[in-house]
């Protein structure tokens, strides 16, 4: 029996825990820092494109945790659910929006009710992903319309739940390295 000396023996996959953060901060940041550039450009415009896409179509009312004080109390199996936690659980839609990364932490502000632009000065900003204040008006709102506002918060949810693979994607590294390659580094660049 003879023994394949030519072999190619696969590099060493290096994990970076940097690289799956800058995705999740912006998806595709992270595929970028790696020298991937272009599959970091098309994930950084597909993804945040829906995302922005889905907040337009939905009047920038979608995203959003809503005030805990507004919900009765929530005790589910003797479990009692207060402040974030009860907020997510009547709004469960953020916890996919939250994988988008900066995208959805005006939401995270607004509910802290951190200091945003006054209302005279940006009124834009100072209501970006804020708890609708009249939710009556915004309920007969969304039932006096078409299915646009339904779709447009699917839009943002999946965009989120799809960055949880493009973070894994830059933390795991490329599918397949190439044997002169270390993993983060550009091609052309000499081998470490």
């Amino acid at each position: 029996m003879a023994s394949d000396t030519n072999a190619v023996v696969p590099p060493i996959r290096q994990y970076s825990l940097t690289a799956g953060f800058l995705s999740y901060l912006v998806p595709g940041l992270g595929q970028i820092y790696q020298g991937r550039t272009g599959k970091g450009i098309l994930f950084l415009v597909c993804l945040l494109g829906m995302f922005v896409a889905g907040n337009a179509m939905g009047n920038w009312q979608n995203v959003y945790l809503p005030d805990p004080g507004a919900f009765p109390q929530t005790i589910v199996k003797g479990w009692e659910f207060k402040g974030p936690v009860k907020a997510v659980f009547y709004r469960l839609h953020f916890l996919g929006q939250f994988w988008i990364g900066i995208a959805a932490w005006p939401a995270l502000w607004q509910y802290n009710e951190l200091p945003m632009p006054s209302e005279q000065a940006n009124p834009f900003l100072h209501n970006l992903q804020r708890f609708p204040a009249d939710e009556m008006k915004l309920n007969e709102e969304l039932t006096n319309r078409d299915k646009t506002p339904d779709v447009a918060w699917v839009y943002t949810v999946i965009a989120g739940v799809l960055n949880i693979l493009v973070i894994y994607d830059a933390y795991a590294g490329p599918a397949y390295l190439s044997p002169e390659r270390a993993p983060g580094t550009k091609p052309g660049d000499a081998a470490a």
